[in-house]
């Protein structure tokens, strides 16, 4: 099963030198990885250009901005079976390609998704870290029971999203009109191909949403939004709670 890893990007040079260099230690190494901007005005693109001669990266522009967007460019452009879509700023252990294919060696399983640690320069956010894993289940388990006990569990981005790419077809990818909560939406048109998963291991993400809101302050927004999507709000107005802090 070869693996194909995309990492959308907008404005990532503090964070995309680093996890580049982590893709450089995956063994077995991907198939490719997929680099689409959305249009980022920083040195990201000078970045993502000069690892183009050590990994198997491939550098695309999207259309237009939108993490959905740019998800659905770089799954079309994909050669790989398995789709695994990386944000920039989160670290992945050096055998990922091997459990994502181990994975999805199940055929009941339809996709899944890792643990996120959230961690920055000083400290790491234990709390937060352990209600997001919690949420992956209690989530469905409240809003969408009669998905629940199909194999609906709740990935989102920092949890390195993987599934295979007829699949991912099949379900129409992203909805190019979300601009929060894709991957919540995506887990729910997987679930009817298969089981998701959440794996017992953990990727590292960065708290910088966090250290830049503060942990009372973040918590209330996720539980607001996870709340309101729950219960039908539109992503659309979801969107307006949540602020850029690039």
């Amino acid at each position: 099963m070869p693996v194909s890893i995309i990492i959308p990007t907008w404005n990532e040079e503090t964070c995309l030198g680093r996890t580049l260099n982590v893709l450089q230690g995956l063994n077995p190494p991907p198939r490719e990885i997929l680099l689409v901007d959305g249009g980022s005005h920083d040195r990201t693109l000078a970045i993502a250009h000069a690892w183009t001669d050590r990994l198997p990266l491939t550098v695309l522009q999207a259309p237009a901005p939108g993490r959905s967007v740019q998800m659905n460019w770089g799954a079309a452009a994909a050669k790989g079976d398995v789709l695994c879509f990386l944000h920039a700023d989160t670290l992945i252990p050096d055998d990922l390609v091997q459990v994502v294919e181990s994975t999805l060696a199940n055929p009941t399983v339809s996709g899944g998704g890792f643990i996120s640690l959230m961690t920055g320069p000083q400290k790491i956010r234990w709390g937060i870290s352990l209600h997001n894993a919690l949420k992956t289940y209690y989530a469905p388990l409240l809003f969408r029971p009669h998905l629940f006990v199909r194999g609906l569990r709740l990935l989102f981005g920092d949890q390195v999203m993987f599934c295979r790419r007829a699949d991912f077809i099949a379900c129409g990818g992203f909805d190019p009109a979300l601009p929060i909560m894709e991957e919540a939406d995506l887990c729910l048109k997987l679930c009817r191909r298969g089981r998701l998963c959440q794996l017992s291991r953990v990727v590292q993400s960065s708290d910088r949403r966090v250290a830049a809101w503060g942990t009372l302050k973040a918590n209330a927004i996720y539980l607001m939004i996870g709340v309101l999507w729950g219960i039908g709000v539109p992503a659309t107005t979801l969107n307006r709670f949540y602020e850029e802090v690039r």
